[in-house]
């Protein structure tokens, strides 16, 4: 199960802490019971409610006919519509029957033709995913493919075209009028907080995930959360911990982890925190380093540079592969490595990073089991609830993103969209 450890020198940090699960014990409470003002956004917050069998069945079954018939799977949407769904995906070893590639989340015209070059001459499949169909990185990504499957397939196209949107939408009509298969996102999920739907499971299905593992994990993750007290709740101490080390003056967090695999999640985590808590000029930068690598680089800002972060680590703890360094052809002076797995070199490196940046800045330490659909469950579902509580401390409303609609408008207006 996951854990979390503290690596902290300030000898006050545990009265502190102590304190501040004390004083906000009555947010925890109100998530658990379900607060009123947020009802329409809280559509995630029971994995049954989000991830029913009845759904799982409906996804499974359209994820096997793309696995039957499809060679490439186009995933079409931008940050919370497909950032959960990519995360997975790259992060675990999948059979690789069908090629998961991603549009919609670039208006660069090099990448959009890098991924027409690479569905050329294979059965395609595209997904285009949007809550709200306005959106104009998905809309013209899907304005080309779906061309492109109409002018390959001709009258077959529908069936391989598939869109996930709000029921009543402009996609959902262009999907009745088209013949296009209509999965629904919930209206009551904002797409940060999708993974546990139909907008992050299929694509996760389709690339052969087993999603009923997944969601298996979070919800196991949701039953402990909401039964654990306040002084044992993993969630509840580490949106403590966060919003206590702002009010200290940090103004950065930033997630690292010695696993390469979980280079997209950190992209999904990033946008779930800085869309949630970046409102009324408050909130912590979320920010993410790749470890080993940029340990030469980030690695001497935390220690020597401007003392603005804290750290959270995420570790593994059971060995997911194998790999020993034995001495090779000529002196090359690292004979101590003899009989090492580059498993123990990581963790080493890992256990040295923590001892070396505790003494500049505070560390957290998430620890899981292992790196499988059941995990990921797992840490969808705990920083989804600790976003929610965090927010709530910091007071700010976790659901919204006003800031995101500005940059829209100018972007409208420069290409004549009218009616703004």
């Amino acid at each position: 199960m996951l854990n979390l450890r503290i690596e902290d020198k300030d000898q006050n940090l545990a009265q502190q802490l102590a304190d501040s699960k004390n004083k906000y014990q009555t947010i925890l409470h109100n998530i658990r019971q379900g607060e009123e003002q947020y009802k329409e956004s809280l559509g995630w917050l029971h994995t049954a409610q989000c991830a029913g069998e009845s759904s799982l069945e409906r996804i499974q079954a359209l994820a096997d006919k793309i696995r039957k018939d499809g060679e490439v799977f186009v995933v079409i949407g931008v940050g919370g519509s497909n950032n959960a769904a990519r995360s997975v995906i790259e992060g675990l070893d999948t059979d690789g029957r069908v090629k998961i590639l991603y549009a919609g989340n670039t208006l660069s015209p090099h990448s959009l033709n890098q991924v027409l070059r690479e569905i050329e001459g294979k059965s395609v499949y595209i997904n285009c995913i949007a809550k709200n169909f306005e959106t104009l990185e998905p809309g013209a990504s899907f304005r080309v493919l779906r061309k492109i499957l109409h002018e390959r397939y001709g009258s077959q196209a529908a069936e391989r075209i598939i869109a996930t949107g709000t029921k009543g939408s402009s996609l959902e009509r262009l999907c009745k009028t088209m013949g296009y298969t209509f999965l629904e996102f919930p209206e009551d999920v904002g797409g940060r907080f999708s993974a546990m739907t139909s907008v992050g499971l299929l694509p996760m299905a389709a690339a052969g995930i087993d999603i009923r593992r997944l969601v298996k994990g979070a919800a196991d993750m949701e039953k402990q959360l909401f039964a654990e007290p306040a002084e044992k709740n993993p969630a509840y101490e580490y949106a403590c911990l966060r919003n206590l080390y702002y009010q200290k003056g940090y103004r950065v967090e930033l997630l690292t982890s010695f696993e390469p695999q979980f280079q997209w999640f950190f992209k999904w985590w990033i946008q779930l925190f800085a869309e949630s808590e970046g409102k009324e000029n408050k909130g912590l930068l979320p920010v993410s380093a790749q470890y080993c690598e940029e340990l030469h680089a980030v690695g001497q800002f935390i220690q020597d540079g401007t003392p603005l972060l804290f750290e959270t680590f995420l570790d593994v703890r059971e060995q997911n592969s194998s790999l020993k360094a034995e001495s090779g052809y000529g002196e090359d002076f690292f004979d101590y490595l003899n009989g090492k797995d580059f498993w123990e070199m990581n963790k080493a490196s890992f256990h040295a990073t923590v001892k070396a940046h505790r003494e500049k800045l505070p560390c957290l330490i998430l620890e899981i089991d292992r790196l499988d659909e059941y995990h990921f469950g797992q840490l969808f579902y705990f920083f989804l609830f600790s976003c929610y509580l965090s927010a709530e401390i910091l007071g700010v409303n976790p659901f919204d993103q006003p800031g995101v609609e500005a940059y829209k408008r100018w972007m409208f207006e420069a290409l004549g969209k009218h009616g703004l």
